[in-house]
């Protein structure tokens, strides 16, 4: 009898831890939950901004060469040298305008001379009108070689180019390159369905990478006519103001064109996941304690917030601490 009490004493001990164990591995599944933190997406106006790149270009560039070869006898500036428009910069071989002189001063002589036979009758009005066609040319010939010998600059601006030295003969390319960067210049190709849009004296910001925490303002300078039938794009002029010169050409810019705004969601861009392989992004949205993973289509990164072009609703509650361990319609605990 003792040996039956014995027996069933041992197994009402098992069967008691082995409840015990049970109860507390239900415990330990309740306390694995995750934990997350959520933010509710928000209905927001949203800027309607374009982003464009382009390089910095020159307002004007011109390049001096003379109209007829002739050889350096001295260039008066250097590469960098800032010039005023009509500035001395180039002096080239005067042989033919010296030549061209002496024949001007042949021709006014002869000229006195059929005069003075005119009055006596020795000549005809004819005659008289020919030599003064002659002297009229050559005075032509004259002014062109002095303007030819002696090359001003036509801007105000800055040489950024010089081929050849004193003593030089040129050949095929321009002596040197005068560049005005006040204003600087930005070409942008807009897409076909913002022609209308678009519009001369339009403000624009630009940003440059060489100045990252700054932003400068620029006006549409020009919207050109046409539309590219290649590529469905037409061409705009952007100046920037840069009286200081901070602005140089070749610099790389960004060109933001606001056009208005447009009533969009808001999530922050910590709830935004990037699936490994793939572009594709998602966000966990909790439902009734369980998380819901959306796959959704973003727009511009604003601040710390992504525009949701699809995928989510405004009121929804998007996980932003603790997603990445998350997996589909897990249940979460929520804190604060």
């Amino acid at each position: 009898m003792k040996g039956i009490n014995l027996s069933h004493l041992v197994l009402l001990l098992g069967a008691a831890l082995l409840f015990s164990c049970g109860a507390k591995e239900e415990e330990k599944t309740e306390v694995a939950k995750p934990l997350v933190k959520v933010e509710t997406a928000v209905k927001r106006d949203i800027p309607l901004t374009n982003v464009y790149t382009a390089t910095v270009e020159s307002d004007v560039v011109n390049k001096i060469s003379p109209a007829m070869p002739a050889r350096i006898r001295k260039i008066y500036v250097e590469v960098g040298d800032r010039v005023r428009k009509g500035q001395v910069l180039v002096e080239l071989d005067k042989t033919n305008l010296s030549q061209t002189d002496i024949q001007i001063a042949n021709l006014e002589r002869d000229l006195q001379r059929y005069k003075e036979l005119y009055e006596v009758g020795g000549i005809s009005k004819q005659q008289i009108e020919q030599l003064e066609v002659q002297l009229d040319v050559a005075k032509s010939n004259a002014s062109n070689l002095s303007e030819n010998t002696t090359l001003r600059s036509p801007i105000n601006g800055v040489v950024t180019q010089r081929n050849y030295d004193s003593g030089d003969m040129p050949a095929g390319m321009h002596i040197l390159q005068i560049e005005d960067f006040n204003p600087v210049k930005l070409l942008i190709h807009a897409s076909e369905d913002l022609y209308t849009k678009i519009t001369k004296g339009m403000e624009v910001k630009v940003s440059v990478n060489v100045y990252p925490d700054e932003e400068f303002t620029g006006k549409v300078a020009l919207v050109h006519p046409t539309i590219n039938q290649a590529s469905h794009t037409f061409p705009v002029e952007i100046n920037i103001p840069n009286s200081d010169s901070r602005i140089r050409p070749g610099m790389f810019a960004r060109v933001n064109i606001n056009l208005g705004t447009n009533e969009g969601i808001l999530v922050p861009d910590a709830s935004v996941m990037k699936q490994t392989g793939s572009n594709d992004r998602h966000v966990f949205v909790i439902i009734d304690g369980v998380a819901k993973k959306k796959v959704i289509n973003i727009g511009q990164h604003l601040g710390s917030s992504y525009e949701v072009v699809s995928g989510v609703e405004a009121g929804d509650e998007i996980v932003v601490a603790g997603a990445s361990r998350l997996s589909d319609n897990q249940e979460v605990e929520v804190v604060e």
